[in-house]
């Protein structure tokens, strides 16, 4: 086909109207490609033609795009250099508490003061007393089962954070804003590793000096101030860095507080189930665990139901992270953790408080070194006390009275045995009403009396005269004693007056003995207490303790010498063998002779088996042994003894308010039975040291009659020296 056939013919339209600025049909040329500056020409025409389009279409809307895109620019400009400069700070507060972190095994006992642990006359222990540190755990040697718990109740990132957990923080403050409470208060989705740093106090040691004391060190500590969260995430951080995971959760395993004095988890292992943390159970696991959103609250010494119920929870969380199996976690919450005998019992609170004040203070309440006492406690004792107060409340007392009672059984030679400061047994730190409180004596007084009388040398078949009797008082005018039973009974012997608390004689006994002298006998015996000027010291107007009037009547069954009742053995620092303090006895100097003290028990025998103690009787045993009531029934008391042990009970108010019908005779001496009952349960009787006197002498007759037959006290000193060594 030839090229003139190939070539298009023009349409008539394009000849019509031909395109603006069209060239000419010019004569074929072979096309060329464009130059650069041709490119550059077409796009800038290009652009310039977006402009004008744009500029037709109006102005508005671009002008807020622009200035949108300018804000954001802005916006990110301030944010990224803020953020670096934030950034920088924060590395900043990071490495300066980097800096200032210690070795890991400095960080791991951080008690303020040491332990006590107390343990009873077998060498078991009973009773703990200050911060508890059972010993250094590591998260490789405790049991997985505590790791696990711990990790699941407490931080279940634990382990994929750098420190703070943002996600956590977020999900605490929305838990508080929908309970009500402000984003801070309640739940502060903390960190293992911030509450390691907490438990810290953020590096700031406590030192004694500068706190009013170390619960207003910790309450600084645990303060949740925003400030004080900031500086909380920024040392949290820097122990990360510092430290390992595992090494964070070391300290935190040492150092958490777990209720009943236990710092760290070995010291509460051990402290409620007798075993290492290495040897715990998923359930027990999951116990102690459990204690660490309120120690205090979930201890199961205090409730164990409610320690239990707080279990089967972390038993769940532990369940649905899969660090159990379904079946660990029903066995778990089918066998729930018990506590130990030792935990269980809670024996000895008032006794082991006691022991812990007797000591020097750098031994007892502020030691520092981790102390262990060998006592003299008796916990099958313990128990029969704690038993017997419980049932005559029961059984003897009206439902919703507040009567208060407190027991002491001892030995002979003033080994406390067993100790009940009040109704509630189980405590720690209450008041003591066996050896705090001081209360009017009453009768139980009286035997000190006689006793001063039978030291002279009287007998106890000398006779006095019960009849109306008034003594002029300088400064307080007439006192005229009366007995219980308004009845007077004419001429008496000493040992009928002391089995029938008759008050005239025990009076007109005291002022021939010499009412000093029978201070100075009831003072040497350990009544310390200030005692009464006047003849109403024989009646018992003066106040003293339980235990110095138990440790009194010691004096009498040992035979006439001074006890000092004591608790401590043997005291040993943890780890050493040779004893630091050690108690063999407390018995002291002789008070009266052997004879008087033995015909003294004799006369307190007829007490129990004819007069006004007969309530403490004990079938087949041999017991001797006082009645005790005050004016107005304020106070009541019955101190008693067999061969082997004594023990006092006081019975009263703690607002003075009178007993309604109760004397000591009544239900002091039925708890005094109960107690010896179960004392004695399994023994052998043994007589009592006792005395029958020889026949009748002379006569006790008061002050006012010694005057006209030339001094009844000379009399009685002469008498004793004829009696001795002949006319």
């Amino acid at each position: 086909m030839t090229e003139s056939r190939r070539r298009k013919t023009p349409l008539v339209a394009d000849k019509r109207y031909p395109s603006k600025g069209r060239r000419p049909a010019a004569t074929k040329r072979t096309a060329k490609p464009a130059g650069k500056k041709a490119v550059a020409r077409k796009t800038a025409a290009r652009r310039t033609t977006r402009k004008k389009t744009r500029k037709k279409s109006g102005g508005g809307g671009g002008l807020f795009r622009r200035l949108f895109r300018w804000a954001v620019r802005l916006i990110w400009s301030v944010t990224w250099r803020v953020g670096a400069v934030a950034a920088m700070l924060l590395a900043l507060a990071v490495g300066v508490v980097y800096t200032s972190l210690p070795d890991l095994d400095a960080l791991l006992d951080g008690r303020a003061r040491g332990s006590v642990t107390l343990l009873d006359r077998n060498g078991d222990v009973f009773a703990w007393r200050g911060d508890q540190f059972g010993g250094v755990i590591t998260a490789d040697t405790v049991s997985p089962h505590l790791k696990n718990a711990v990790v699941a109740t407490e931080d279940k990132r634990f382990y994929r954070h750098f420190g703070v957990s943002p996600r956590g923080i977020a999900s605490a403050v929305r838990i508080n804003l929908s309970e009500g409470r402000g984003p801070l208060s309640g739940h502060g989705g903390s960190t293992i590793t911030q509450q390691t740093a907490k438990l810290l106090c953020l590096g700031v040691p406590y030192v004694p000096g500068e706190w009013d004391s170390e619960a207003a060190y910790e309450a600084d500590c645990r303060q949740g101030s925003l400030w004080r969260k900031a500086k909380e995430a920024v040392y949290a951080i820097a122990m990360e860095v510092k430290y390992s995971k595992d090494e964070i959760l070391t300290i935190y395993l040492n150092r958490a507080f777990l209720g009943a004095g236990a710092r760290g988890f070995e010291a509460a292992s051990q402290r409620y189930f007798g075993i290492s943390a290495a040897e715990v159970n998923p359930a027990q696991a999951a116990m102690l665990a459990g204690l660490l959103v309120a120690p205090t609250r979930y201890a199961p010494t205090n409730n164990l139901q409610r320690s239990q119920n707080r279990a089967r929870l972390v038993i769940g969380l532990m369940e649905d992270q899969d660090y159990l199996t379904t079946a660990q976690a029903s066995t778990a919450r089918n066998t729930p953790a018990q506590l130990s005998d030792a935990a269980a019992a809670q024996a000895g609170g008032y006794f082991a408080d006691w022991v812990i004040t007797e000591l020097p203070s750098y031994f007892g309440t502020n030691t520092r070194d981790d102390v262990v006492i060998r006592t003299t406690l008796d916990q099958r004792l313990q128990k029969s006390a704690e038993e017997a107060l419980k049932y005559i409340f029961q059984e003897k007392v009206r439902e919703g009275s507040k009567a208060q009672a407190a027991i002491v059984v001892m030995s002979a030679d003033g080994a406390v045995r067993a100790m009940v400061g009040g109704r509630k047994t189980r405590v720690s730190g209450a008041f003591n009403r066996a050896t705090q409180a001081l209360r009017q004596t009453g009768s139980s007084f009286k035997p000190f009396v006689y006793a001063t009388a039978l030291e002279l040398g009287y007998s106890p078949l000398d006779t006095v005269v019960d009849e109306p009797y008034c003594v002029n008082i300088p400064g307080s005018g007439q006192w005229c004693p009366k007995n219980y039973t308004n009845k007077f009974y004419g001429r008496v012997t000493l040992a009928d007056a002391l089995k029938n608390s008759l008050n005239i004689p025990a009076v007109k006994a005291a002022e021939v003995a010499g009412l000093d002298n029978v201070r100075t006998v009831a003072s040497e015996f350990g009544i310390e207490s200030d005692l009464a000027q006047g003849p109403a010291l024989a009646l018992g107007a003066s106040e003293s303790t339980l235990i110095e009037m138990t440790g009194a009547y010691a004096g009498i069954l040992n035979g006439g010498s001074a006890v000092e009742p004591y608790g401590l053995s043997e005291l040993k620092l943890l780890g050493d063998e040779t004893p630091v303090m050690v108690t063999t006895t407390g018995i002291g100097e002789r008070v009266i002779n052997d004879k008087a003290a033995k015909q003294l028990t004799w006369m307190m025998e007829r007490v129990v088996s004819e007069g006004t103690g007969g309530r403490a009787q004990l079938p087949g045993w041999q017991v001797a042994g006082k009645t005790g009531t005050t004016q107005a029934a304020r106070d009541a008391w019955f101190i008693g003894f067999t061969a082997d042990y004594v023990a006092g009970v006081w019975m009263g108010y703690d607002d003075n308010t009178p007993l309604s019908g109760v004397t000591g005779g009544g239900l002091p001496a039925e708890i005094w039975r109960e107690t010896m009952l179960r004392v004695t349960e399994g023994m052998t009787p043994t007589p009592l040291p006792m005395l029958a006197p020889d026949p009748p002498v002379r006569t006790a007759q008061p002050q006012q009659q010694r005057r006209r037959q030339g001094g009844g006290f000379e009399n009685a000193i002469n008498n004793l020296l004829n009696n001795l060594f002949g006319n």
